[in-house]
């Protein structure tokens, strides 16, 4: 007892007196300076510059619960309803479904809890691999000379990887706590861009290599809870279902029953194996799964594990992302040549001359991970009727203001009128071209969550009919709203859908994918009730 209050006196009196010892510190105070000013880059968070060690660390106090900690606390409404409703658990009434309730809702069903949060950022080696594909894993040890013994198995490239992480950034004379951008020196723009389209987040616009890799960082953390959070979820379902395959179904099943289960499973038959040799397998391969619940060898969601499961839920990755890639590609079977020219063109991807619009679309399907260049005349797209006036009139270019001034000008004048003196400005660069890029920045902020709000329909119908969209007769004014979000979300950000993340599609495909186990487990209990009611 008297060591217990020692321990506790020496600790108040520790955390009193402002300690530096481990227990007061937090991750970031053992970070180089260039990775404190990372942090806050990434995160959007203004510091000056220059600014010694002990500014940044207080800036980074100031925000670090609400960033790295808890970041739904930087959340709207919208977004947090959402997470609750992923969750399984409704938001309170209305009445009470103020952000404040909210927050305090999500917290309840977070993750994980504030300390695990924070001890998580001591050693980021332990979780930023993760969500990396295999092949940008092999390319990181390729190039930072890294042995990976053959067959290059997922969870061992990813062992060694964590291994040699911290001797490879030294190696290179970087930091390693918040990694810059060495960690991504063998990522493509492509690569970026389509981690972030797997991960339902729009890349940043405009956009550079710098931003993207910044964008992937600055998200990692809660994309591997996600994937961890998804991949427990399709273990636990796995494994419930396991648990009802008693040995009298087992004894049920018929010998190609039993051939089927093993098929499915990956269970390797000798040729000639016998009704009961073919029983004892099943039995021993429950056994083995049961003890094994995925968390080693299927830690995580992104390639193949060694276990069966773990395979099944990669292939549900797998086949998630392939029905986002195939959602945005029936979307572009209806674009118009212009529309499919106007793609390219915002991505800089050249246009043959005379290419036939099978030709487009392929095109444009081959750089559906490819990231817009910055700010471009069809950004104007989007951008409400009174924020072209206002641009218009505030442009400085004299036609523009006479066309922003007309009250008779219709929404596709103005947009031309935009484009036409944005694409001036460009031309000439300098203040003009600066307080266009600045109004843009403004405006598709401003306008993020609430475009085409204030659309009238007969604007909405112009805007799909730009995408060659046909709208069905009757279309109600939030259907032509919803289908015009979806057309322009496509259109900036290719494959990625912000709205519906990649992970409720891969929710609902390891659902389909580990159906046969429960039909495998139903079809063994209707035999087995059958043969005890025979023996009876």
């Amino acid at each position: 007892m008297r060591l217990a209050n020692l321990f506790t006196f020496v600790l108040a009196t520790d955390l009193a007196l402002g300690s530096s010892n481990w227990f007061s510190k937090a991750a970031y105070n053992k970070w180089h300076e260039t990775e404190l000013e990372r942090w806050l880059s990434d995160n959007d968070i203004p510091y000056p510059t220059p600014a010694d060690r002990k500014d940044l660390e207080n800036l980074i106090q100031k925000n670090w619960d609400n960033y790295a900690v808890a970041p739904y606390k930087n959340w709207n409404t919208e977004k947090l309803t959402a997470y609750l409703t992923s969750k399984g658990v409704g938001a309170k009434g209305a009445a009470e479904a103020n952000k404040e309730s909210l927050v305090s809702q999500v917290q309840a069903q977070w993750y994980e809890t504030e300390d695990k949060a924070q001890h998580a950022w001591e050693d980021t080696k332990d979780w930023i691999l993760d969500t990396w594909t295999d092949s940008t894993l092999k390319s990181f040890a390729d190039k930072h000379g890294i042995p990976v013994p053959q067959p290059r198995k997922r969870d061992t490239l990813l062992q060694q990887v964590r291994s040699n992480y911290e001797k490879a950034a030294k190696k290179a004379g970087e930091a390693a706590s918040y990694p810059g951008n060495w960690l991504y020196e063998t990522w493509s723009e492509s690569d970026l861009k389509e981690w972030l389209d797997t991960h339902g987040l729009p890349a940043p616009q405009p956009t550079t290599r710098d931003k993207l890799i910044a964008a992937v960082r600055r998200n990692s953390r809660l994309a591997y809870l996600k994937s961890q959070a998804q991949l427990d979820s399709a273990s636990a379902r796995v494994n419930a279902a396991y648990a009802t395959l008693t040995d009298k179904i087992i004894d049920a099943w018929s010998q190609s029953q039993l051939k089927e289960f093993c098929d499915k499973n990956g269970i390797s038959v000798p040729q000639g194996t016998k009704t009961n040799e073919l029983r004892a397998l099943v039995r021993k391969h429950r056994a083995e799964f049961l003890e094994d619940t995925l968390s080693d060898s299927a830690a995580s969601a992104f390639g193949a594990a060694t276990s069966k499961a773990g395979n099944q839920y990669a292939k549900a990755t797998n086949d998630a992302s392939l029905a986002v890639q195939e959602a945005f590609n029936e979307a572009v079977g209806t674009w118009s040549n212009s529309r499919l020219k106007a793609y390219l063109d915002a991505r800089g991807v050249p246009v043959p001359q005379a290419s036939k619009t099978d030709q487009l679309r392929a095109l444009v399907r081959r750089n559906s991970h490819k990231a817009a260049v910055g700010f471009n005349k069809w950004t104007w797209d989007d951008l409400s009727y009174q924020n072209l006036k206002e641009y218009l009139v505030n442009s400085g270019d004299s036609a523009a203001k006479k066309v922003g001034e007309s009250s008779s000008a219709t929404r596709e004048e103005l947009v031309r009128a935009a484009q036409d003196a944005y694409a001036s400005a460009s031309s000439v660069g300098g203040g003009s071209y600066a307080s266009a890029t600045s109004y843009l920045a403004q405006a598709t902020q401003t306008v993020k969550d609430s475009v085409f709000d204030t659309w009238s329909e007969s604007e909405l119908k112009s805007y799909l009919d730009s995408y060659g969209v046909q709208v069905p007769q009757g279309s109600t004014l939030n259907e032509l709203r919803a289908e015009a979000r979806k057309q322009s979300t496509y259109f900036k950000y290719g494959t990625t859908n912000p709205v519906d993340t990649a992970f409720a599609k891969i929710s609902e495909s390891v659902k389909g994918a580990y159906q046969w186990v429960l039909d495998q487990v139903g079809a063994g209990a209707s035999e087995a009730k059958k043969k005890t009611k025979n023996e009876l």
